[in-house]
C-alpha cells in the first residue's frame, strides 16, 4: 500500500460556519489530488477537514492531545494518541510537507511558528496576520482567497519541498 504525501491542516476548534465550510472543502481537495490530511485530530477545522477528506475517499490522520484514541474525531482514520497536550502542535505540522492554516487562535498560531522554524510552507486561508516589531512576516506564508486555491498551493509547495529534499 503506497502511503501518500500528509499535508498538515491547522486551524480553529470554533471556525464560523463559513470557515468550517471551507475546511469541509479543502479536505475534498486534497483527496481529490491524492494527498492525505494529517491535523489535531479534534473538532472544528480539524473536524471539517477530516469530514472533507474521507467523504473523497482520502486518508485523515489525528495527533491527539489526549492518550485516548476514543477523543478523535469520527473523521479520522488513523488515530495517534499523545497524552502530551498542545506539546503535539509540533508534531503535527512536521508530519506535513506543507501546511494549511484555516482560520485559528493561538494553537493555530504556534503550529505556524513551528512550520516556519522547519520551513515548512504554510498556505493561509483567512488565518493569522503575523507581524513583528511592525513588520509583517511573510516569508513562508503564502495567502490565499478559496478553499481551492489553498489545496492546489499546498500541493505544488509540497511537491517542490519534496524534489528540494531530493
Amino acid at each position: 500500500m503506497e502511503i501518500p504525501t500528509l499535508i498538515a491542516v491547522i486551524g480553529g476548534a470554533r471556525p464560523t460556519p463559513e470557515m468550517e465550510a471551507a475546511a469541509e472543502e479543502v479536505g475534498r481537495a486534497l483527496a481529490q489530488k491524492g494527498v492525505g490530511v494529517v491535523c489535531g485530530g479534534l473538532g472544528g477545522v480539524m473536524e471539517a477537514v477530516c469530514r472533507g477528506a474521507v467523504s473523497e475517499g482520502g486518508l485523515t490522520v489525528g495527533i491527539l492531545p489526549s492518550s485516548r484514541a476514543e477523543d478523535a474525531n469520527q473523521w479520522v482514520k488513523i488515530r495517534i494518541p499523545t497524552g502530551i497536550g498542545f506539546a503535539r502542535n509540533p508534531l503535527v505540522v512536521r508530519s506535513g510537507v506543507a501546511a494549511i492554516a484555516i482560520d485559528g487562535s493561538y494553537g493555530t498560531l504556534t503550529e505556524i511558528g513551528f512550520a516556519l522554524v522547519d520551513n515548512i510552507p504554510v498556505v493561509a486561508l483567512n488565518s493569522w496576520e503575523i507581524s513583528l516589531a511592525g513588520q509583517r512576516i511573510e516569508d513562508g506564508i503564502h495567502r490565499v482567497d478559496t478553499p481551492a486555491e489553498a489545496a492546489s498551493l499546498a500541493v505544488e509547495l509540497a511537491a517542490r519541498r519534496s524534489l528540494d529534499r531530493k
